[in-house]
């Protein structure tokens, strides 16, 4: 069979296209996962074109200065209200602060990361089973921040997939694949 230019997987293009999904964001949020030699392939060409695009725009932001309204807040995180006119009304204050101001190639890069990447929910240990503790995991940034600087003098091959013999199951050849 030539031609596709991509593997089948044995599964409907939705079903490929979520798999994929799913197993690049691990990739990238755990640094390496484990996994058939076909999926592995398919997942490195998709992992080393989001870092590719990280690496090219990691830079490409202004900071810029900004003061923001925000309420004010007692020591126990509950908002400071005041009467008006008989209403009550939340008192605020400004601070002011430094933000990353993406550029437009940027942005869009941003966005074409988003495309992929699943949200991924972290879950503090001490607080298993609470949802209020939970806080979301931000994958773009770690890639701009944290994988880019690593990748900034390297020229593609950020993967390395490393062969670990057949499943007990199915005979799969299978792989690790990871972050160099």
């Amino acid at each position: 069979m030539a031609g596709l230019g991509y593997r089948k997987l044995g599964r409907t293009s939705s079903q490929r296209k979520a798999l994929l999904r799913n197993q690049v964001t691990n990739l990238i949020y755990h640094g390496k996962i484990r996994t058939t030699e076909t999926k592995a392939k398919e997942v490195r060409k998709i992992a080393e074109k989001l870092i590719a695009l990280a690496v090219k725009e990691k830079d490409n932001f202004v900071e810029e200065t900004v003061t923001q309204k925000v309420p004010k807040k007692t020591a126990d995180g509950k908002r400071v209200k005041s009467v008006v006119d008989g209403k009550k009304v939340t008192e605020f204050e400004e601070i002011t602060k430094n933000i990353k101001k993406d550029n437009s190639s940027r942005l869009h890069a941003r966005r074409k990361m988003l495309e992929v990447l699943y949200p991924v929910k972290e879950v503090p240990t001490e607080a298993a089973g609470k949802k209020a503790n939970t806080k979301n995991v931000d994958l773009v940034e770690k890639l701009f921040d944290e994988i880019a600087p690593k990748y900034a003098d390297r020229n593609g091959g950020y993967t390395r997939i490393v062969k670990i013999g057949p499943r007990k199951g199915d005979a799969a050849e299978e792989v690790i694949i990871e972050l160099v």
